[in-house]
């Protein structure tokens, strides 16, 4: 499916008054999953209040073992410093790098933000090499603009 087809898809699961924010962040995980083939891994990593760690609230795909990252650890934690959106073509050429899955061989981390405020982030793990294009960020940034209204 076409990443523009998916739009009106995350926007429906949004709007919906009666499913808690949890659930429709969820929700966009998994048809993010289930609809990009190169998104094998799909997950919403937020912000703690008041120490400088990251915590998984959704994902979909595999399990992961990394469910709290430092600031500054891993790609997800260099997004968290750095506020800056940071794909890799490659997860093999990064010295900082955190592996959940033997398989993944490209990431894209997207930082959230409200208020001016970096909250979070969306984190995709793709088993293909050079899996993510501007597009996809252009995507993402969309997706978390939207996220973050709900927060």
């Amino acid at each position: 499916m076409k990443i523009a087809d998916l739009k009106p898809k995350v926007l429906e699961i949004l709007h919906q008054p009666e499913l808690p924010v949890n659930d429709k962040m969820q929700a966009v995980c998994d048809l993010l999953q289930a609809n990009i083939d190169t998104y094998d891994w799909v997950g919403f990593y937020m912000a703690h209040e008041t120490e400088p760690t990251l915590h998984l609230w959704n994902q979909a795909g595999e399990p992961t073992d990394h469910t709290v990252i430092p600031f500054g650890k891993g790609i997800c934690g260099q997004v968290a410093v750095s506020n800056k959106n940071f794909v890799v073509d490659d997860v093999h050429a990064q010295d900082n790098y955190i592996a959940c899955s033997i398989h993944v061989k490209s990431e894209v981390v997207i930082p959230m933000f409200k208020d001016g405020k970096n909250i979070g982030q969306i984190d995709i793990d793709s088993n293909t090499p050079n899996a993510f294009n501007e597009e996809d960020e252009l995507f993402l940034e969309w997706i978390n603009e939207h996220v973050a209204t709900l927060l």
